[in-house]
């Protein structure tokens, strides 16, 4: 079975800065993390892994060469294999192209059973690119998914909603994006870290060329989302400050809370 995870090095949102001139993210000096939603994807792929003997995980990620720490980190959780799609024609590119890079990047792999990605990223909170990529493979698709069963050729997932869940079934391949409570992502292996962090790791890198994607599908002028303005929201706090005896700090706050209309 060969399984290919998608995953995406996103800026800790506690640290987000945006360049006022540019509308873009600041990304120096900002940690970058792999996205949480694609560690559970990815340790659901590391658990069918275990569970078989014939799994075969590969790891990509489309970004700058700064994103190879992202796929090392995979390697050492687990991954058997990675892959950087990175080249200065994908920059700027929204979720459609995006979607069309990493369903060219799949094709060029072949034969996958089961493609993973996280529910949505912590910097879009779109949740398009999965269902993107399984429309461009032509591969049913489940998403939000809670609860997987592997069977030798088709999966058996619990789909949250808002309101409870489904069951589906579906033959492979297939496409599924996991939530965070489908499992709980492990941390790295530390047998695995010293070779996922060496030369011989098998970390490899493709361009736009070794993927043969269609240019004037992607990057920023051929994105069809068009991003008007980029901020990060003034948080402003007010409040009054009660001073007295307790009793009287509790009547005076019960009549705030009545003017209020919060009871």
């Amino acid at each position: 079975m060969k399984i290919v995870v998608c995953i995406k090095q996103v800026p800790n949102t506690n640290e987000v800065r945006i360049n006022n001139e540019t509308g873009t993210l600041i990304r120096d000096g900002v940690e970058s993390i792999i996205n949480p939603d694609d560690l559970n994807a990815l340790e659901e792929a590391i658990k069918i892994k275990e569970a078989r003997q014939d799994v075969h995980i590969t790891v990509i990620t489309m970004g700058p060469a700064q994103a190879d720490s992202a796929l090392r980190e995979a390697l050492a959780m687990g991954a058997d294999e990675a892959i950087l799609i990175s080249d200065r024609v994908f920059a700027g590119s929204d979720t459609w192209a995006t979607a069309t890079v990493l369903s060219s990047a799949i094709k060029k792999i072949k034969d996958y059973d089961v493609v993973f990605c996280g529910r949505q990223a912590i910097d879009g909170d779109t949740a398009q690119v999965g269902p993107e990529i399984a429309e461009f493979l032509g591969i049913p698709q489940i998403t939000y998914v809670k609860e997987l069963k592997v069977y030798d050729d088709k999966v058996v997932a619990t789909r949250a909603y808002e309101e409870g869940s489904f069951v589906i079934e579906s033959k492979m391949p297939v496409l599924l994006t996991a939530i965070k409570e489908l499992n709980e992502p492990r941390f790295m292996d530390l047998r695995l870290i010293y070779k996922a962090y060496s030369e011989e790791a098998d970390c490899k890198v493709w361009s736009a060329e070794d993927i043969e994607v269609d240019v004037t599908q992607i990057g920023v002028k051929n994105s069809p989302t068009k991003v008007y303005k980029t901020y990060v929201p003034v948080k402003e706090f007010s409040g009054e400050l009660i001073n007295g005896n307790p009793k009287d700090v509790a009547v005076k706050c019960v009549e705030e809370i009545n003017n209020l209309n919060l009871i």
